[in-house]
Formats: C-alpha cells, sequence, structure tokens
C-alpha cells in the first residue's frame, strides 16, 4: 500500500501533482520534496515487520514514492553494509568508528539508489526518454536502469570524467555526449535542448525522486543502529542529494515514532578545488555561491553549484555539524590510510571522508568517545 500523498516545495511549501511529471517547483524554482500520509503510516506501519522483508531499499516501500511495485526497475539494490572500522579507529584515537560502504551496490556506487527510484517513478509516470548531466558515476547507473527498463538514456558529462564511467554508458547503450566544461555546463545542456527533445530532466535534485532513494542511506543506517543514530556522520558533498535525504529520512522516521529527536552532526566534505558548501558554513550564508574554476581529481566532489545548497547548509546548521574542505593530496593519502587499515578500496570521495575525520580529531571537533559513520559512496577506479 502506497501512503505516498503529493509533492511540496522544499523551499515555498507551494503542493503539486504526483501524477504528473514534476521538476523544479514553478513559482520559485527549488526542489520539490515527497510527501507521505505519515500519520496514517505511524497507526499501521511497525518496524518489527522489517524482519520478513528482503534486504533492500526497497524493504521501506511505505516511506517510497514508487505507488505499485511492478514499476520498481531493480538490479537489486541490497542494504549495505555497516562496516566496523576498528583499526582506523584505533590510528585515529576513537572508539567507535563505522564506514558505510556503498560500493557493494549495482553499478558500483550510492548512485544506484536515487537512479532506481527515479527511473522507477519515471516508467510509473510514462516516461521514455531520461536526461542527465553527470560527473560520472550518476551517468553509469541512469544507463544501467534505463537499459533495464527500456528507456532512452541521454548521457552529458566533461570529457575527463573517469573511462569506467564513459565506457559503462557505451555498454550499456545510452546516448552520450562528451563535454568541454563542467557537469554544469552539462547541465545547461540538458536545460536548453529537452523541451525539444522530449527529453526528462533527471538532474540531481530537479526531479524529486532521486532524493526518495538516497533517503534509503538513512533508513538504513537507523535500522542498523537499532534506531538510535550516531553521533556523527561524515558524508562527501558534491550534488548533496545524500545529505539532504537522509536529514529528511530522519524527520518522517521521527515523525512515525520510530526514532527520537536526537540528530547526528552532518559533516559535508569536499575538495579544496572546489567547495562552495565550506564557503557558504564558514560565513554564516544560508545558499552558496557558485565556485570559479572548480578543480579536483574527484569528480564527484567537481560541482561548482548545487541546486539544493540551502538543503545542505540546513542539515548542517540544524546539526550543529560542519563543512570541511580537503586537498587532492589529503583525499590519494586517504585511500592508502583506509586500505591499510582496513582492507577497504575506497572510490577518491570517500576517501575524503577520512581525510575529513583525521582533521576534525586533530581540530577537537570530533570527540574520542563519539560514535562516527563514514561513506564510501563508490569502489576504486584506477
Amino acid at each position: 500500500m502506497s501512503y505516498f500523498t503529493h509533492l511540496e516545495c522544499s523551499r515555498c511549501t507551494e503542493t503539486y501533482d504526483p501524477d504528473v511529471p514534476q521538476n523544479l517547483c514553478t513559482n520559485c524554482g527549488k526542489p520539490l520534496f515527497a510527501r507521505y500520509a505519515l500519520d496514517r503510516i505511524a497507526q499501521s506501519w511497525d518496524k518489527c515487520s522489517l524482519s520478513d522483508r528482503e534486504p533492500s531499499m526497497w524493504r521501506y516501500a511505505e516511506l517510497l514514492p514508487v505507488m505499485d511495485t511492478q514499476h520498481i526497475v531493480s538490479l537489486n539494490e541490497s542494504m549495505t553494509p555497516l562496516l566496523p572500522a576498528q583499526r582506523l579507529a584505533a590510528f585515529l584515537g576513537l572508539e567507535a568508528l563505522w564506514v558505510k560502504d556503498e560500493s557493494r551496490l549495482p553499478t558500483g556506487s550510492f548512485k544506484a539508489r536515487g537512479l532506481a527510484m527515479a527511473v522507477s517513478k519515471a516508467k510509473e509516470l510514462g516516461l521514455t526518454k531520461l536526461a542527465i548531466p553527470s560527473a560520472g558515476n550518476a551517468a553509469t547507473a541512469l544507463s544501467s536502469y534505463a537499459a533495464q527498463a527500456g528507456m532512452e538514456a541521454y548521457i552529458f558529462m566533461p570529457k575527463d570524467v573517469p573511462p569506467f564511467n564513459r565506457t559503462t554508458c557505451q555498454l550499456t547503450g545510452a546516448n552520450v555526449t562528451l563535454i568541454d566544461g563542467l557537469i554544469t555546463d552539462a547541465g545547461k545542456i540538458v536545460a536548453e535542448r529537452k523541451e525539444a527533445e522530449g527529453w526528462f530532466d533527471v538532474s540531481t535534485l530537479k526531479e524529486p525522486y532521486r532524493v526518495e532513494g538516497k533517503k534509503t542511506m538513512g533508513l538504513e543506517i537507523a535500522e542498523q543502529f537499532n534506531w538510535e543514530l550516531p553521533d556523527v556522520i561524515i558524508y562527501p558533498t558534491g550534488g548533496g542529494t545524500g545529505i539532504v535525504g537522509m536529514w529528511k529520512a530522519f524527520q518522517e522516521l521521527e515523525t512515525i515514532g520510530w526514532i527520537g529527536g536526537k540528530r547526528p552532526r552532518m559533516v559535508s566534505v569536499q575538495a579544496a578545488g572546489c567547495a562552495p558548501i565550506v564557503r557558504a558554513w564558514q560565513s554564516g550564508a544560508t545558499e552558496a555561491e557558485p565556485w570559479v574554476n572548480a578543480h579536483t581529481s574527484a569528480a564527484g566532489l567537481r560541482v561548482p553549484q548545487a541546486v539544493g545548497d540551502f538543503l545542505i547548509l540546513e542539515a548542517i546548521y540544524q546539526s550543529g555539524g560542519a563543512a570541511i574542505a580537503i586537498t587532492d593530496d589529503e583525499i590519494r593519502e586517504a585511500m592508502t590510510t583506509l586500505g591499510a587499515h582496513e582492507g577497504i578500496l575506497a572510490c577518491l570521495e570517500g576517501a575524503a571522508t577520512v581525510a575529513g575525520l583525521r582533521k576534525l580529531v586533530a581540530a577537537g571537533e570530533i570527540q574520542p568517545e563519539d560514535r562516527v559513520v563514514l561513506f564510501n559512496t563508490g569502489g576504486y577506479q584506477a
């Protein structure tokens, strides 16, 4: 049974019809959120029922937007493990540290969550052509799920994306265009051509359902921590859908009575060469100015401007969290640190969380007794 009731603007609260494909709010241009009959869910859904469900992101169906399960497009999005990082914890002087390893998902990264949901909902809405600007992993995910659904995928990404992403998109039959520029430049091409080409734009937070897939990371963490959240979550941030989604998940779980009011401190990690959220947080701003001349070898962090910047910052401020910038050299050193201590082969973006944690511990911002979760958002790519 679906409890999905309507779409609502995350800024001005204007409501929209969920049976019609929607992008941004037509009033203020901000992202739309899926809303649910949480009061009914609280009365009818008991967390004990999860013990009988498959260990996948679809186990949380009551809090997901797909109305009919026959429309689910899946490559088996299993729950990802919360790996105890005891040796790394000891190295850093911490008592309790975990790595949420998203590299186990189909297509090798956390992007599978958001695109599985977006493609499933697109299928339910009768869409057949999907377009995306991407720094790499989202393109791979969309290409794979569109192929599974029998849809056309149109990919626009910088020429210097990792070869893995370019090749996987081609293998799955996507229409790939490589551009001179950044993901924001790719996004402008999609925006300019989508109406004439008949594409539906599935850019980060420019449609309402990728964030619902990413939300399942927060639902899983809550369940894996037996409904008492950790003290700190450290997350690599480009477009920021993961932080936004987890924050939304925690709010919904509290409303239905499954968790209390305690929240983790949400920490956004960005590359020093592209850190608009860090700069905004340091100045106390509620929105981030575009970053000029963005550069970093961590392609997923090279996002000069995020449409959901105010939502990322809101989660950081409300949780008493932080935003921290890491150099590419520090990221690469952290890849070795994580691999040598825990045997986890992380992507550059995932390794950035280790570097961020190390700085925060050294600065006294994270205490030895804090329970900390790092996100490795994808697998190592040469």
